[in-house]
């Protein structure tokens, strides 16, 4: 018999129990990346950048699984039921941890309480976008044919209602004061190519589904929703300069988490790695030119109060535009 099983044995004999940690130290087994978007979007494609780092360093698989649907709480639910050893962690952004809650009558798990940040590495601003027919080449003069036109209103595409996209345009039309009808899609790329295609007039478009579109003509790029312009779209103002409102931001974000009853030394061991490989030069600046805004790294204490000031921020847009409970 082994030292370990007589060590065991003669703890389990005084009713002593090993924590996890002790007993099956971290990481065990493949490490699974919940991705709440389909393959090939933005979120995606970096997830599964540092899922190559992180297994690297780990010693052990590190595979990337796509659970898209019900507005990003179909994977968000899923992790929060996982078992909290580190091995199943959530890559979430804006939607399922800072507005869903306030925005859906119920859900099937609470933002504030079932996850632990491991890491925030990216902000993912919006480009509004127009189809180049419409004839606008500014926010200004797309608010001007938007306020003109009334009996039929302009039209914008989102990947579906209470996201990000959704609440920016809908707290437009209450700033200044234009109707525009919203067309919902099940993905942003469908809500896009609706733009190329003229179905829909405009929409706050992901950076990397429409970049490529907008350096082809196909898509007219009227503003960014950073805080700064952005080296990928040259001669683009942001959408507070466009408007004349300081601070006006709408940015979603990239963050990894766990469920919460992870223990806190497999919660810092994520994060030292993941901290090493978002901060990385090269790494940001892969983010960087598909038009992600790179986060310096902020520890695991600073990412929650980060999370729960954009949780108050857009919770509160949310009951402003009167859609609290609304989905």
């Amino acid at each position: 018999m082994t030292v370990r099983r007589l060590v065991l044995g003669a703890l389990t004999a005084l009713g002593l129990v090993l924590p996890a940690s002790a007993a099956d130290p971290f990481p065990s087994r493949t490490i699974t990346l919940v991705v709440p978007l389909a393959a090939g979007t933005g979120m995606d494609t970096m997830a599964r950048l540092y899922a190559d780092d992180l297994q690297k360093s780990l010693g052990k698989p590190v595979v990337v699984e796509n659970q898209p649907g019900a507005a990003m709480m179909m994977a968000a639910s899923s992790v929060a039921r996982a078992t909290p050893d580190g091995h199943t962690l959530l890559v979430a952004a804006i939607a399922p941890l800072a507005i869903n809650q306030t925005l859906y009558k119920k859900i099937a798990y609470d933002p504030d309480k079932d996850f632990v940040p491991i890491a925030l590495y990216a902000k993912s601003p919006f480009v509004l976008v127009v189809n180049p027919a419409l004839g606008v080449g500014s926010v200004e003069a797309l608010l001007q044919r938007a306020r003109a036109s009334a009996v039929a209103p302009l039209t914008y595409s989102t990947p579906g209602a209470g996201f990000l996209q959704h609440l920016a345009m809908e707290d437009m039309k209450q700033r200044f004061g234009f109707q525009a009808t919203h067309v919902p899609y099940r993905s942003s790329p469908q809500a896009i190519n609706d733009v190329v295609a003229g179905h829909v007039q405009a929409s706050f478009a992901e950076m990397g589904a429409s970049l490529a579109l907008i350096r082809d003509g196909q898509l007219k790029a009227l503003a960014v929703t950073s805080l700064e312009p952005l080296a990928t779209l040259p001669g683009v103002p942001t959408l507070a300069a466009a408007t004349g409102v300081p601070g006006n931001e709408a940015v979603s974000w990239h963050v990894l988490v766990a469920p919460a009853a992870t223990p806190r030394e497999v919660v810092e061991r994520l994060h030292a790695e993941m901290k090493r490989i978002t901060g990385a030069p090269e790494f940001q600046a892969k983010l960087a030119a598909v038009g992600l805004i790179p986060v310096k790294p902020l520890s695991v204490d600073e990412t929650l109060a980060y999370i729960r000031a954009e949780r108050a921020k857009w919770g509160g847009v949310v009951k402003a535009l009167g859609l609290e409970g609304s989905q």
